[in-house]
C-alpha cells in the first residue's frame, strides 16, 4: 500500500544542518508513492548537495529563479502549480520570517508566495537552536503562519548539532512522512476523542508465568493511527505488545483486564468514541502465587481455580446508556468458527451498535485481515487486507454512523 501514490510534493530545503535529513525524507516519499520535485536554497546547498537530492527524488533539482530550463521562466509558477503540497523540511528561522513577511527574493520563496492558496497547501517542518525556537519573535512567527493557512508540523526535542539540548531539532524522516501521509486523509473524526484498547491482556499465575492469547495489538494500533489521521484525538490503552505508539496518540500502557477495566474507566469521561479491539482474557486465575511455583517430583500438578473477569465493552456500553452525550461503543469479536453467528450473538450480549468479527487465528500477529460489520439491520464484509487500510475503513465507516445519529 502506497499511501501517497499519485501525490506530487515540492520538497524545499533551506539552509540548517537538518538537511541531512531530508536526503532520507525525500527517498521515504518516493517509496511511498509520491513525485518529489526538490528546490533548494544557497544555503541549503551548504549542507547538502543538489546532486544527492538528484539521485535520490530522480528529478532536475531546481535553485534559481532564473534557471532558462523553464520557457517561459517562470519555475515559480510551474513547479507550484503542479504540486499537491509544498513542503519545507527543514524550514529554518528565518525562512520562516521571510514567509510571514511575503519576502520573495529566491525561487522557494517565490513558490510559497505564489502557489495558488486554495489548492496547493503549505507545510513547513521547523529546524533550529533550542534558543531560536523559543524566542518570541519566532513564536509571533509561527502563530501568523498558521493564522494564514500554513500547516506548522511539531518540533523534535534532544540534541542539537550545537551541543545543546532542547527544542527545535526537525521531526525524523519517518515522523513527517506519517504527518504528511496524515495530513491528506480525510478529517471525519475532527471533533471526536476516540479510546482504543488494544493487544492482549497478561493473568498472572505466579511471577514468571500468566496466562495471555496470541494477539499482537497491530489491529487496535491501526485503529489509532487511522482515528488521529482522522482528526480525532485519541487516546490508546494497550496490553502487553511491543508496537511503537503511532504518531499523535496518547498510550496507556497496562497489563492484565483488571488494570485495563480501570485505565477505561479514567479515560471515558472524556470520549465520545469507544473501540474495544483488545482479546481481553475471560478469566484469571483466582490467586496468583507470591513465588514461582515449583515442581517437586512427585508428578503432582499444581491445582488453580479461575474467577470471570470484568467485561470492559459490556460495562462501558452499559455504563453510558441514559446519558446526554452517551458513548458510541465499538466491539471486537476473535472467533474461530460461525463467524457471524457468534458475532450476531455478541452484539447483542454486549449491547454495542456495531460489532467487528475476524477470525482470529487467521490474523493474530499478521499485517492483514478481514473484517465483518455486524449491526442491527445485519453484516457487511470487509475484504481482506492491510490492517491499516481496514481501520481507515472502520473509522470512515464509525464517523458515518455517529453523523447519523446526530
Amino acid at each position: 500500500m502506497n499511501d501517497l501514490a499519485g501525490k506530487h510534493i515540492v520538497l524545499g530545503l533551506t539552509g540548517g544542518i537538518a538537511c541531512y535529513k531530508a536526503a532520507e525524507l525525500c527517498r521515504a516519499l518516493v517509496k511511498e508513492g509520491a513525485t518529489v520535485q526538490v528546490v533548494m536554497t544557497q544555503a541549503a546547498e551548504q549542507f547538502i548537495t543538489p546532486v544527492t537530492m538528484q539521485a535520490l527524488s530522480n528529478r532536475t533539482v531546481y535553485g534559481s529563479q532564473w534557471d532558462a530550463r523553464e520557457p517561459n521562466n517562470m519555475p515559480h509558477i510551474n513547479l507550484s502549480r503542479e504540486a499537491d503540497a509544498i513542503l519545507l523540511a527543514p524550514c529554518s528561522a528565518d525562512f520562516m520570517a521571510k514567509l510571514v513577511q511575503g519576502r520573495a527574493d529566491d525561487l522557494l520563496s517565490l513558490m510559497c508566495l505564489a502557489r495558488p492558496m486554495d489548492t496547493v497547501p503549505l507545510l513547513i517542518a521547523p529546524a533550529m537552536n533550542r534558543e531560536m525556537w523559543a524566542h518570541p519573535a519566532t513564536r509571533r512567527n509561527v502563530a501568523q503562519l498558521v493564522s494564514d493557512g500554513t500547516t506548522v508540523f511539531d518540533v523534535g526535542t534532544g540534541d542539537q548539532a550545537c551541543g545543546e539540548t532542547g527544542d527545535g531539532r526537525m521531526l525524523e524522516p519517518n515522523e513527517l512522512l506519517d504527518d504528511l501521509i496524515a495530513f491528506f486523509q480525510p478529517k471525519t473524526m475532527l471533533g471526536q476523542h476516540v479510546l482504543v484498547t488494544a493487544g492482549p491482556t497478561y493473568e498472572a499465575i505466579d511471577p514468571v508465568r500468566g496466562i495471555t492469547n496470541l494477539s499482537s495489538g497491530k489491529m487496535g494500533f491501526a485503529i489509532a493511527r487511522a482515528a488521529r489521521e482522522a482528526g480525532a484525538q485519541v487516546t490508546l490503552v494497550a496490553g502487553p505488545v511491543s508496537l511503537a505508539t503511532p504518531r499523535g496518540v496518547h498510550r496507556v500502557d497496562v497489563r492484565s483486564a483488571r488494570d485495563m477495566l480501570h485505565a477505561v474507566q479514567e479515560k471515558a469521561a472524556a470520549a465520545t468514541v469507544f473501540i474495544a479491539t483488545a482479546a481481553v482474557a475471560d478469566w484469571r486465575p483466582a490467586h496468583a502465587a507470591d513465588q514461582k511455583i515449583k515442581k517437586d517430583g512427585s508428578g503432582a500438578t499444581p491445582q488453580l481455580s479461575f474467577v470471570e473477569n470484568p467485561d470492559i465493552l459490556a460495562a462501558m456500553a452499559q455504563s453510558s446508556r441514559g446519558q446526554s452525550r452517551a458513548l458510541y461503543c465499538v466491539g471486537f469479536a476473535a472467533e474461530s468458527e460461525d463467524l457471524l453467528a457468534n458475532a450476531q450473538a455478541k452484539r447483542l450480549r454486549k449491547g454495542v451498535p456495531l460489532l467487528v468479527g475476524n477470525i482470529g487465528p487467521a490474523t493474530f500477529g499478521q499485517d492483514d485481515n478481514a473484517l465483518l460489520l455486524v449491526d442491527e439491520s445485519g453484516a457487511r464484509e470487509l475484504a481482506r487486507d492491510s490492517k491499516l487500510s481496514l481501520a481507515r475503513k472502520l473509522i470512515a465507516d464509525t464517523a458515518t454512523r455517529m453523523s447519523a445519529r446526530g
